[in-house]
Protein backbone atom coordinates (compact mmCIF):
# COMPACT_ATOMS: atom_id res chain seq x y z
CA UNK A 1 0.00 0.00 0.00
CA UNK A 2 1.16 3.23 -1.10
CA UNK A 3 2.28 6.25 1.32
CA UNK A 4 -0.84 8.50 -0.46
CA UNK A 5 -3.30 5.32 -0.24
CA UNK A 6 -2.31 5.22 3.37
CA UNK A 7 -2.52 8.99 4.44
CA UNK A 8 -6.28 8.45 2.86
CA UNK A 9 -6.79 5.48 5.28
CA UNK A 10 -5.88 8.44 8.06
CA UNK A 11 -8.94 10.70 6.80
CA UNK A 12 -11.36 7.70 7.19
CA UNK A 13 -10.14 6.36 10.70
CA UNK A 14 -10.95 10.89 11.35
CA UNK A 15 -14.51 10.33 10.30
CA UNK A 16 -15.96 8.61 13.76
CA UNK A 17 -13.75 10.56 15.99
CA UNK A 18 -15.25 13.93 13.81
CA UNK A 19 -18.64 12.84 14.67
CA UNK A 20 -18.35 12.53 18.24
CA UNK A 21 -16.67 15.40 18.91
CA UNK A 22 -19.77 16.77 16.72
CA UNK A 23 -22.41 15.35 18.92
CA UNK A 24 -20.87 16.31 22.03
CA UNK A 25 -20.43 19.89 20.45
CA UNK A 26 -24.41 19.87 20.00
CA UNK A 27 -23.85 22.10 17.30
CA UNK A 28 -23.21 25.15 19.79
CA UNK A 29 -20.02 27.14 20.07
CA UNK A 30 -17.41 25.97 22.80
CA UNK A 31 -14.40 23.19 23.27
CA UNK A 32 -16.39 20.27 21.23
CA UNK A 33 -16.82 22.30 18.26
CA UNK A 34 -13.71 23.37 17.89
CA UNK A 35 -12.17 20.13 18.34
CA UNK A 36 -14.42 18.92 15.78
CA UNK A 37 -13.34 21.91 13.60
CA UNK A 38 -9.81 21.18 13.42
CA UNK A 39 -9.68 17.65 13.01
CA UNK A 40 -12.03 18.37 10.36
CA UNK A 41 -9.87 20.73 8.68
CA UNK A 42 -6.65 18.23 9.36
CA UNK A 43 -9.00 14.95 7.36
CA UNK A 44 -9.55 17.62 4.70
CA UNK A 45 -6.01 18.66 4.58
CA UNK A 46 -4.72 15.00 4.31
CA UNK A 47 -7.11 14.97 0.88
CA UNK A 48 -4.59 17.54 -0.70
CA UNK A 49 -1.54 16.08 0.90
CA UNK A 50 -2.37 12.73 -0.21
CA UNK A 51 -2.88 13.82 -3.94
CA UNK A 52 0.10 15.42 -3.76
CA UNK A 53 2.04 12.60 -3.22
CA UNK A 54 0.69 10.51 -5.07
CA UNK A 55 1.67 12.57 -8.27
CA UNK A 56 4.46 13.37 -7.03
CA UNK A 57 5.87 10.08 -6.38
CA UNK A 58 3.87 8.43 -8.81
CA UNK A 59 1.48 6.19 -6.75
CA UNK A 60 -1.16 6.94 -8.56
CA UNK A 61 -3.14 3.97 -8.01
CA UNK A 62 -6.70 2.68 -9.02
CA UNK A 63 -7.23 1.74 -5.28
CA UNK A 64 -6.31 5.35 -5.11
CA UNK A 65 -8.50 6.93 -7.35
CA UNK A 66 -11.37 5.19 -5.78
CA UNK A 67 -10.40 5.42 -1.95
CA UNK A 68 -10.05 8.91 -2.02
CA UNK A 69 -13.43 10.36 -3.18
CA UNK A 70 -14.85 8.07 -1.03
CA UNK A 71 -12.90 9.27 1.86
CA UNK A 72 -14.18 12.64 0.94
CA UNK A 73 -17.36 11.62 0.48
CA UNK A 74 -17.67 9.97 4.12
CA UNK A 75 -15.92 12.65 5.61
CA UNK A 76 -18.77 15.53 3.85
CA UNK A 77 -21.47 13.43 4.30
CA UNK A 78 -20.66 13.04 8.24
CA UNK A 79 -20.64 16.75 9.11
CA UNK A 80 -23.69 17.16 6.82
CA UNK A 81 -25.79 14.49 8.51
CA UNK A 82 -24.93 15.85 11.94
CA UNK A 83 -25.59 19.63 11.03
CA UNK A 84 -29.07 18.28 8.96
CA UNK A 85 -29.91 16.39 12.85
CA UNK A 86 -29.26 19.48 14.45
CA UNK A 87 -31.78 21.45 11.55
CA UNK A 88 -29.12 23.47 10.30
CA UNK A 89 -28.66 22.01 6.92
CA UNK A 90 -32.13 21.28 4.57
CA UNK A 91 -32.91 17.69 4.17
CA UNK A 92 -33.23 18.32 0.60
CA UNK A 93 -29.65 19.43 0.27
CA UNK A 94 -27.98 16.33 1.89
CA UNK A 95 -30.63 14.17 -0.11
CA UNK A 96 -29.15 16.39 -3.45
CA UNK A 97 -25.23 15.50 -2.39
CA UNK A 98 -25.98 11.78 -1.70
CA UNK A 99 -28.32 11.43 -5.01
CA UNK A 100 -24.90 12.98 -6.90
CA UNK A 101 -22.46 10.97 -5.16
CA UNK A 102 -24.60 7.19 -5.39
CA UNK A 103 -24.66 8.21 -9.09
CA UNK A 104 -21.36 9.17 -10.14
CA UNK A 105 -19.76 5.86 -8.02
CA UNK A 106 -22.30 4.12 -9.69
CA UNK A 107 -21.03 6.06 -12.67
CA UNK A 108 -17.49 4.90 -11.55
CA UNK A 109 -18.46 0.89 -10.80
CA UNK A 110 -19.65 0.72 -14.41
CA UNK A 111 -16.51 2.12 -15.93
CA UNK A 112 -14.35 -0.58 -14.20
CA UNK A 113 -16.21 -3.33 -14.93
CA UNK A 114 -15.50 -1.92 -18.63
CA UNK A 115 -12.19 -1.80 -17.71
CA UNK A 116 -12.16 2.18 -17.65
CA UNK A 117 -11.35 3.96 -13.95
CA UNK A 118 -13.21 8.03 -14.00
CA UNK A 119 -10.57 9.90 -11.50
CA UNK A 120 -11.70 12.59 -9.67
CA UNK A 121 -12.35 15.96 -12.68
CA UNK A 122 -11.37 18.95 -11.75
CA UNK A 123 -15.95 20.53 -10.97
CA UNK A 124 -15.23 17.10 -8.46
CA UNK A 125 -12.14 18.64 -6.89
CA UNK A 126 -13.76 22.16 -6.54
CA UNK A 127 -16.79 20.85 -5.44
CA UNK A 128 -14.87 19.18 -2.88
CA UNK A 129 -12.65 22.13 -1.62
CA UNK A 130 -15.77 24.72 -1.48
CA UNK A 131 -17.74 21.45 0.30
CA UNK A 132 -15.17 21.61 2.60
CA UNK A 133 -14.07 25.07 3.41
CA UNK A 134 -17.57 26.02 3.39
CA UNK A 135 -18.40 23.15 6.25
CA UNK A 136 -15.61 24.86 7.96
CA UNK A 137 -16.71 28.53 7.83
CA UNK A 138 -20.14 26.81 9.11
CA UNK A 139 -18.51 24.93 11.75
CA UNK A 140 -16.61 28.09 13.17
CA UNK A 141 -19.93 30.06 12.94
CA UNK A 142 -22.47 27.27 13.66
CA UNK A 143 -24.97 29.88 14.82
CA UNK A 144 -25.07 32.54 11.95
CA UNK A 145 -28.07 31.94 10.07
CA UNK A 146 -27.11 33.43 6.57
CA UNK A 147 -23.77 32.01 6.42
CA UNK A 148 -25.40 28.45 6.73
CA UNK A 149 -27.81 29.32 3.56
CA UNK A 150 -24.77 30.91 1.78
CA UNK A 151 -22.84 27.33 2.55
CA UNK A 152 -25.81 25.04 1.66
CA UNK A 153 -25.73 27.11 -2.16
CA UNK A 154 -22.18 26.86 -2.80
CA UNK A 155 -22.92 23.04 -2.00
CA UNK A 156 -25.58 22.51 -3.84
CA UNK A 157 -25.00 24.20 -7.01
CA UNK A 158 -20.93 22.69 -7.14
CA UNK A 159 -22.30 19.44 -6.64
CA UNK A 160 -24.82 19.59 -9.34
CA UNK A 161 -22.56 21.20 -11.72
CA UNK A 162 -19.98 18.45 -10.94
CA UNK A 163 -22.26 15.88 -11.14
CA UNK A 164 -23.56 16.46 -14.43
CA UNK A 165 -20.48 17.24 -16.03
CA UNK A 166 -19.32 13.93 -14.98
CA UNK A 167 -22.31 12.37 -16.39
CA UNK A 168 -22.03 14.48 -19.66
CA UNK A 169 -17.87 13.73 -19.95
CA UNK A 170 -18.76 9.78 -19.48
CA UNK A 171 -21.78 8.72 -20.20
CA UNK A 172 -20.43 6.48 -23.59
CA UNK A 173 -19.36 4.01 -20.36
CA UNK A 174 -23.37 3.62 -19.81
CA UNK A 175 -24.37 2.40 -22.91
CA UNK A 176 -20.73 0.78 -24.48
Amino acid sequence: MTTASKITLIRVAFIPVFMVFMYLSGGMPGPWMWASLALFIIASLTDYVDGHIARKYNQVTDFGKFLDPLADKLLVIAAMAMLCEWGRFPAWALMIVLTREFAVTGLRLIAVQKGTVIAAGWSGKVKTASTMIGLCVWMGFPTVDWLGWLVTAVIVVTTLYSGIEYFIQNWKCLWD
